[in-house]
């Protein structure tokens, strides 16, 4: 949203998301100017065999262009070191050939079309596009033929696409460049890589005993990757993080701590050159941290604001990307090296926090302005286009509202908006909720007074309600003028009106409490106290599906845990139980009855709750699930008659009589039944078991993660006060940094002078000492894997708890995970678990 004005100021005529872009875009024209486009930019934070069909698809959708302009934040390193990129070392030079011969061939085959063909393609795209938009540039592989046969994709924009102009045969300049800028900026000193970017979809880790997701680094047990081994996500970090200190003008002292973070450090340190010796640069220091290291504070439900907003509100449907281009198969870009990251496009629903009968003035003057256009409509027009236009006016005003349509405002909370100075989001990234919403009462109060609006709402100091929050959005909103004025702090103030709304408010502090029984419950002698607790979430979340199932009310049920809630909450247990109870062995942290009873439970609560197909362990089991389910309800509803009198359970007669046919032929049906029954429940226990051992490999975080053995981020649990008192890595790392406290397992990887002191002038006795991080003024923490609202809020606290407010700090992660994008890459479609 900041960047919109300063693109129109640069000259742009229209701006719009590549993969939605379509035919209507030539009529839009911000610059207003009668000459037709002849320039396109792309900026894209992908791969350029990823975005290929796209931008081939635009260009011959508007073919008067004849100067194509590609920014992409991923340098040509990084192109020819990635596995699934068929471009090689002169990347960019090679794509612009290939970009222009695959359009040069298309551009021959449009230029025999005659003009009615023209004409009639333009139409019936034209329609395709105010109906389904772009949708199916996002199809699953196979769903189009063409995607199948043509490895370049050029037989699908000549069936699909606008085709012919009257200068298609010029030469078509294309120019790539590297941007390495490219990234969401949470708040000047907080920012994470695009969630649809290559590189933060690239993978992490391979498939391997030590590692639970692609989105996550392998645990550290001290190995290092060489070669082939070296994850593609490690690559494309390395040369992001390189490239971003050279623009920041920055000299790096790098330290990592992890094994993936390690060999990050090592990529940064070689691509270092005497060049950057000789320039003089502010010197910082870079700090890398595996995400594996810590796993707990990104699956509990901490105190902070933003995390609940990210957690409440609706995200953007994904696009999937495919490599389409020559010398590549066409084949969507998420196999094993790549997966799909939650989209940091969030959804705002303005209408509903406004309510519909505010907005009915929308449809209405919709309405008039078509009516008023209708009356000053050139009559030399066509008559077809005048009836266009009358239809389009009667259909405005005989179906549903169009302000109806507008579930939601779209946007990130990525704004140049600010009270007195200070952005609106940087402000309460550092708060808890209940001091952030107080503070956005009071932005928006003050904005209530600059406007001179007047609002009829009783307000209590301290305390913020979603009653009061509603009518100064709504006051504010009044007015297009108004809303125009206050659009960042009135986006900012609906995001917290629906963290705060009761239904996710609710399930939010329901997990606040379920974890700090469970930490309380870690704190004890014995681990019998946690694992009852774990197998009493479990049985509540099936116990209260089935009941609400069986009396036909779902809604009952909605404010309570569910089944995947519960699922979590005993992935916090197990992580707990293997920092609390260290003499746990390989077969994990409980005795066997405790785990047992638990294995139970989980299989119970799966044949209540048969629908919770988002766990990748149950995949191909699901359907026979939900027909078990569907076949007991369907045996439990069958009627009585009222006349037939009770039977005793060892009644003889229930067994029916003799020679009865019809009661074998029941008989053979349960056998069968019984037999199929019994069938899925081995399965599902098997799968279970697979379940449990993922889960040991939790509870080993602590054993296996290299620099947590020797004791030296070891939690100080205060069970009394805080549910998280007890900190996390970060604020425990960056306190032992700040107090320039050692730290052994962190790796220190020597610039490039220490690298010049090593080989050369060492001989002469010339050494340099190994530098502290705590002495940089400057520090960046990068954590490879992403970061969420409650490190950011604890990493300021270790800053002014240390004492140290020269020290500027700058944090970054791979993208922004909220406590379910953990539950997915951990059991979910980006997991490894089977």
């Amino acid at each position: 949203m900041g960047a919109f004005p300063v693109l129109l100021d640069l000259g742009a005529r229209a701006v719009c998301s590549l993969e939605n872009m379509c035919s209507s875009d030539q009529v839009v024209d911000w610059n207003s100017s009668s000459d037709p486009a002849r320039k396109v930019v792309v900026i894209t934070s992908r791969l350029l065999s990823d975005a290929h069909r796209y931008i081939l698809r635009c260009l011959s959708t508007h073919q008067g262009v004849r100067c194509c302009t590609i920014f992409t934040s991923i340098s040509e390193l990084a192109h020819s070191a990635y596995p699934d990129s068929p471009l090689g070392p002169d990347a960019f030079r090679e794509y612009e050939s290939l970009l222009v011969q695959d359009y040069e061939e298309f551009a021959k085959k449009c230029v025999t079309k005659t003009k009615q063909q023209e004409y009639s393609n333009l139409k019936e795209d034209m329609n395709l596009n105010s109906e389904e938009g772009w949708s199916q540039l996002t199809f699953i592989e196979g769903d189009n033929p063409h995607l199948d046969a043509s490895p370049t994709g050029r037989d699908f924009y000549k069936d699909n696409i606008v085709e012919g102009t009257e200068d298609v045969g010029q030469k078509l300049l294309v120019s790539v460049h590297h941007f390495p800028m490219i990234l969401c900026p949470l708040s000047p000193r907080v920012f994470v890589l695009p969630s649809e970017g290559s590189m933060a979809e690239a993978c992490l880790s391979v498939e391997h005993a030590d590692a639970f997701s692609p989105g996550l680094p392998p645990l550290s047990t001290g190995s290092s990757f060489d070669g082939d081994d070296t994850p593609p996500g490690a690559t494309l970090t390395a040369n992001f993080l390189y490239h971003l200190a050279a623009k920041m003008d920055l000299k790096m002292e790098i330290y990592s701590l992890g094994d993936l973070s390690n060999t990050v450090g090592k990529m940064l340190t070689d691509m270092s050159s005497l060049y950057d010796v000789g320039r003089r640069r502010r010197s910082a220091g870079l700090l890398l941290i595996d995400r594996t290291l810590d796993l707990l504070t990104p699956c509990c439900h901490g105190d902070s604001l933003v995390d609940r907003m990210f957690s409440s509100l609706p995200r953007r449907e994904k696009t999937k990307y495919y490599t389409h281009i020559r010398g590549s198969d066409s084949k969507p870009n998420n196999g094993p090296s790549s997966l799909q990251r939650a989209s940091l496009d969030v959804h705002i629903p303005l209408v509903k926090i406004l309510n519909d009968e505010d907005y009915q003035t929308y449809n209405f003057q919709l309405s008039e302005s078509v009516e008023a256009f209708l009356c000053g409509w050139d009559s030399s027009n066509s008559d077809s286009q005048i009836v266009d236009l009358i239809n389009l006016r009667n259909k405005i005003h005989n179906s549903e509202p169009l302000y109806s349509k507008l579930e939601h405002l779209n946007g990130s909370f990525v704004s140049t908006d600010n009270f007195r100075g200070t952005p609106y989001l940087e402000a309460i990234l550092d708060r808890r909720t209940k001091d952030g919403s107080i503070l956005v009462k009071k932005w928006l109060q003050e904005a209530i007074r600059r406007e001179n609006l007047t609002v009829n709402v009783k307000s209590r100091p301290g305390f913020v309600t979603k009653q009061e929050l509603q009518a100064m959005i709504k006051a504010l909103a009044k007015s297009q003028s108004s809303l125009l004025r206050n659009k960042g702090i009135i986006q900012l103030a609906a995001a917290t009106l629906v963290a705060l709304d009761e239904s996710n408010s609710s399930r939010w502090d329901a997990f606040m409490s379920a974890e700090k029984i469970l930490s309380v419950s870690a704190g004890g002698d014995t681990s019998q106290n946690l694992a009852s607790q774990i197998e009493d979430l479990i049985n509540k979340s099936a116990f209260v599906k089935s009941l609400g199932q069986k009396k036909g009310k779902t809604e009952a049920s909605k404010a309570l845990l569910s089944f995947q809630d519960a699922l979590l909450l005993m992935v916090t247990g197990y992580i707990l139980a293997g920092e609390n109870f260290p003499t746990s062995g390989p077969d994990g942290p409980f005795s066997w009855q405790e785990e047992q009873l638990l294995k139970d439970s989980v299989v119970d609560a799966i044949l209540e709750n048969p629908g919770v197909t988002k766990l990748k362990f149950l995949d191909g089991l699901v359907e026979e699930l939900e027909s078990n389910v569907n076949r007991i309800n369907s045996e439990e509803n069958k009627e009585v008659s009222p006349n037939q009198p009770d039977k005793d359970d060892f009644d003889d007669d229930q067994w029916g009589e003799w020679g009865d046919e019809d009661a074998n032929d029941d008989e053979d049906s349960g056998k069968k039944d019984s037999y199929g029954n019994m069938q899925l429940k081995l399965e599902l226990r098997d799968r279970v078991e697979n379940l449990f051992k993922f889960l040991h490999q939790l509870s080993s975080l602590k054993r296996k993660n290299k620099p947590l053995r020797d004791g030296t981020f070891a939690s100080e649990s205060n069970f009394g006060g805080d549910p998280y008192a007890s900190k996390g890595l970060l604020y425990k790392l960056l306190m032992k940094v700040m107090n320039k406290t050692d730290v052994p397992a962190l790796e220190y990887h020597s610039s490039t002078v220490g690298r010049l002191f090593k080989s050369g002038f060492g001989r002469f006795g010339l050494g340099q000492a190994k530098p502290n991080l705590g002495d940089q003024n400057v520090i960046m923490v990068f954590i490879v894997g992403g970061i969420n609202g409650l490190e950011v809020r604890e990493a300021q606290e270790a800053l002014s708890d240390s004492g140290r407010p020269d020290v500027e700090l700058i944090l970054g992660g791979t993208t922004l995970v909220t406590p379910d994008d953990m539950l997915d890459l951990l059991m979910g479609n980006s997991s490894y678990i089977r």
